[in-house]
C-alpha cells in the first residue's frame, strides 16, 4: 500500500524505488510523495527506509535515475520534460553516488605538457620542449627522453612488461619513434623512427593486439604502421641478419588513407580493422583498414580536436571548437546518431577520454583550463569539476581506472586519484 504524505496542497507523484546494487534494496512498495520532490529529499527518504529493516546507520549518498536520466532538478520537471504521465507509478533508480576524485601529484615540466598517457603506475608526458618524460604516479621523475627536434603531440603505450616497455611519440618534427624502455635499467633507446607525413603529427592510435598504430598529421593522412622492433623488409620479414646502419632504423608506413580535407586531430582504434579520426575538416571518419577506405562519415558545424571510442558502450565521444562534448552512435538505425550533447566547458575542448571501467563515464580537458567529469546520464551538468590547471588543458588520460591524468599549458600534468576504481 502506498505510504500517505501529510502536505495535501502539493501535487503528488507515485513512484517505486528500484536498485541494482542489493545490499541497499528496499521493498518495492509505491510511495506518494510531492512532485516537487529533490534528488537530496530522495536520498533522506531511501536512507530512512534502509534503516528500518537493514539497520543501516550511516548515511549513504545515492544519485537518482528516472526515465534513464539522473535527477537534476525537482520531480515534476524531469518528469514534465520526457512527457511522462504521472498517473503511472514511475521507478525510481538509485545508486551509490559517485565520489569525488582527489587530487593526487601536480609533475612539474619546463614547457607545455601536451600529450599523456597512462600504463599501470607509469604515465608517459610529451613536451613543447620536444622531450618525453617519464614518471610514476606517485609523482616520481625517472627519465627525460630527447629526440625529437620539435614539440611532441601525442604518446601512447605499445606493451609494459617486468622487464621491458615498448612505447610511441608522435612529433610535429613530421616523425613518429618508436622507443624501447629496459626497466631495471631505466635506459630507452629508438628502435624506428616512422617517416612519410609531410607535416607535424598530431596524433597517435595503437590497436588492441599492439601490432599496428596508425598516425593522423597536418597533412591530412592517416598512416597505418607495425609496432614491431625488428627490422622488417617490404614483404614484412623479419631482416636482423642484416648489417645494421642508421638506415635500416627509418621505416616506411604499411597504408597511407586520404580523405581530409584538413588536420587530423584524433585517432582512435574501435575494432580489429576499424580507426575513427576527427579532424579540424569539420568530420568524424570511420575507416577500413583493410580495404583503405571510408566506410562512415559523420558532419559536425565545428572543428573536431579529438575523438575516442568505448568498448563497453560501443559509443565515440568527441571534444570540438564549440565548446561542447558530444555522444555519437555510429551504428544507430534509430533516430539521430549524436545522442547527447555536454555543455559546461566555456572555451574549446580539447581532449577527451572514456573510463575503460565503467561505460557511462569519461573525462575532458579544455581551454577553460578545467578538466571535467562526465556520466553520459547527466548531460545537462559534469559530475565533478576537476581543478588545478593554470592555463588551457592540452590532453587527458585515463587508461588506468585510478588515475584520471592531465596535461596543459601550465606545464604540470596533474594526477587525480579515483577512489570509485579502488570500491
Amino acid at each position: 500500500m502506498a505510504s500517505k504524505s501529510v502536505d495535501t496542497d502539493t501535487p503528488q507523484i507515485q513512484i517505486r524505488f528500484v536498485t541494482k546494487q542489493q545490499q541497499y534494496a528496499v521493498p518495492d512498495t509505491p510511495h506518494s510523495v510531492p512532485a516537487t520532490l529533490l534528488a537530496s529529499e530522495l536520498n533522506a527518504l531511501v536512507n530512512k527506509l534502509l534503516e528500518e529493516p537493514s539497520g543501516i546507520s550511516h548515511e549513504v549518498e545515492f544519485d537518482f535515475l528516472v526515465c534513464s536520466e539522473f535527477l537534476r532538478t525537482s520531480l515534476a520537471e524531469h518528469i514534465g520534460e520526457r512527457g511522462v504521465s504521472v498517473e503511472e507509478v514511475i521507478n525510481v533508480e538509485y545508486i551509490v553516488k559517485h565520489p569525488p576524485p582527489e587530487p593526487q601529484d601536480c609533475l612539474i615540466h619546463d614547457d607545455w605538457v601536451s600529450a599523456v598517457a597512462v600504463c599501470e603506475k607509469w604515465i608517459l608526458s610529451g613536451c613543447y620542449d620536444n622531450t618525453i618524460h617519464l614518471w610514476t604516479a606517485k609523482g616520481k621523475h625517472h627519465l627525460t627522453i630527447p629526440g625529437h627536434t620539435s614539440p611532441i603531440k601525442a604518446v601512447a603505450w605499445i606493451s609494459l612488461d617486468d622487464e621491458t616497455g615498448t612505447f610511441v611519440s608522435a612529433s610535429h618534427d613530421q616523425t613518429a619513434i618508436l622507443w624501447k624502455w629496459n626497466v631495471e635499467n631505466n635506459s630507452v633507446e629508438s628502435i624506428h623512427i616512422c617517416k612519410g607525413h609531410e607535416r607535424g603529427l598530431e596524433a597517435v592510435g595503437v590497436n588492441n593486439t599492439s601490432n599496428l598504430m596508425a598516425t593522423g598529421s597536418w597533412d591530412t593522412m592517416l598512416k597505418i604502421w607495425s609496432t614491431s622492433l625488428q627490422d622488417e623488409n617490404e614483404d614484412g620479414e623479419s631482416v636482423s641478419k642484416r648489417k645494421k646502419t642508421d638506415c635500416t632504423k627509418t621505416r616506411a608506413p604499411l597504408r597511407t588513407m586520404k580523405a581530409h580535407k584538413e588536420a587530423i586531430s584524433g585517432v582512435v582504434w574501435s575494432d580489429k580493422t576499424e580507426i575513427v579520426t576527427s579532424s579540424w575538416d569539420h568530420t568524424l571518419k570511420l575507416w577500413d583498414t583493410e580495404l583503405g577506405g571510408i566506410k562512415h562519415e559523420l558532419m559536425g558545424n565545428k572543428s573536431f580536436f579529438d575523438v575516442d571510442y568505448s568498448d563497453l558502450s560501443r559509443t565515440l565521444v568527441t571534444a570540438s571548437a564549440d565548446r561542447h562534448v558530444r555522444l555519437y552512435d555510429p551504428r544507430s538505425t534509430e533516430g539521430a546518431i549524436v545522442k547527447s550533447m555536454f555543455t559546461s566547458h566555456t572555451q574549446w575542448v580539447q581532449s577527451v577520454r572514456w573510463s575503460t571501467i565503467e561505460e557511462y563515464l569519461f573525462m575532458s580537458g579544455a581551454y577553460d583550463n578545467n578538466v571535467k567529469l562526465w556520466d553520459t546520464r547527466s548531460p545537462k551538468a559534469p559530475l565533478f569539476d576537476l581543478t588545478g590547471h593554470e592555463d588551457k588543458v592540452l590532453t587527458c588520460n585515463w587508461s588506468n581506472p585510478k588515475f584520471l591524468v592531465s596535461g596543459g599549458a601550465d606545464n604540470t600534468v596533474r594526477v587525480f586519484k579515483s577512489k570509485y576504481a579502488l570500491k
